[in-house]
């Protein structure tokens, strides 16, 4: 498809021995907001770097813009906005002359909107960045990344430092971007409900695979919490088809079950010859679940 901003076959990446990604095969297009979740280790700071060019895959292939992303030439680069888990941020400027110096780089960059977003987020602007607090540099980072209006932002647990407010002000902002449907946003983080909140379509990583990629109501409809009450002690053994874990005590037993359709209660069902009850998930519940 010519307007797929990423796409990546069947994409590897290890450290010595150690395989971190394996098999990974993505797309990513205008409108998507992709939240990534997985345990720490789980290699989502690996999967955005691979997106960015920083590291090379050791096998598969990663093109970003129709380009090899480790050869990105510089009018790709000039379309992607970043935020690093750890900003590298230039201490002895002002915040102003951070963003002055980033800007000079940017044909597109919008002094307006910087300084728009620098007054809503409480930014001392004229403060040396060594002085900031944690947030505020977190808020500085931010902004570098914005302010060029890039047309793919990738952003590594972007709001782990910001308080309440300026977490709400930054989803909000992220929600303002994605709003066109011309921009993609690929971001982790550790906070699920604000994935939840943000995200139209999820990656979940675990054990090195992409476990899940799709829409999060996709996901949501396709992994429930079930229940059945026999009435009287289940036998030893008792298990129930399709289940990613589950957990009997006496005559009551709980599974969480992946792909679910009518179908599937129906299948549970005649297997145990119980009636089964429902329970939706969110997120946070999903993701849990999966990691237990």
């Amino acid at each position: 498809m010519s307007n797929v901003m990423v796409a990546a076959d069947r994409l590897a990446k290890s450290f010595g021995p150690r395989p971190v990604l394996e098999n990974f095969s993505f797309e990513v297009a205008p409108g998507d907001v992709i939240g990534v979740l997985g345990k720490n280790g789980a290699g989502k700071t690996t999967l955005l770097e691979l997106m960015l060019g920083f590291t090379p895959p050791t096998s598969g292939t990663i093109r970003t813009f129709g380009h090899d992303s480790i050869r990105l030439p510089g009018e790709a680069k000039s379309r992607i906005g970043f935020v690093p888990q750890s900003e590298e941020l230039l201490d002895q400027l002002t915040a102003r002359d951070q963003l002055k110096v980033i800007g000079s780089f940017y044909p597109r960059w919008d002094q307006a909107l910087v300084e728009r977003l620098s007054r809503e987020w409480e930014l001392e602007l004229d403060q040396r960045v060594r002085e900031l607090s944690v947030g505020q540099r977190q808020k500085l980072s931010i902004l570098l990344a914005l302010g060029h209006h890039p047309d793919l932002l990738r952003l590594d647990e972007p709001v782990a430092s910001l308080d309440p407010i300026a977490r709400r002000q930054f989803l909000e902002q992220i929600v303002e971007i994605a709003a066109d449907g011309l921009r993609a946003v690929v971001f982790s983080s550790h906070i699920v409900s604000d994935v939840e909140r943000l995200a139209n379509k999820i990656w979940i990583l675990k054990a090195g695979h992409l476990y899940w990629q799709g829409d999060l109501d996709a996901l949501k409809e396709s992994m429930v919490r079930i229940h059945i009450r026999a009435g009287q002690a289940l036998p030893n053994g008792f298990s129930i088809p399709g289940a990613v874990s589950q957990r009997v005590s006496g005559s009551h037993a709980t599974a969480v079950v992946g792909g679910w359709s009518e179908v599937q209660r129906q299948t549970i069902e005649s297997h145990c010859g119980y009636p089964v009850e429902v329970e939706h998930l969110s997120l946070e519940d999903i993701f849990l679940e999966l990691h237990r």
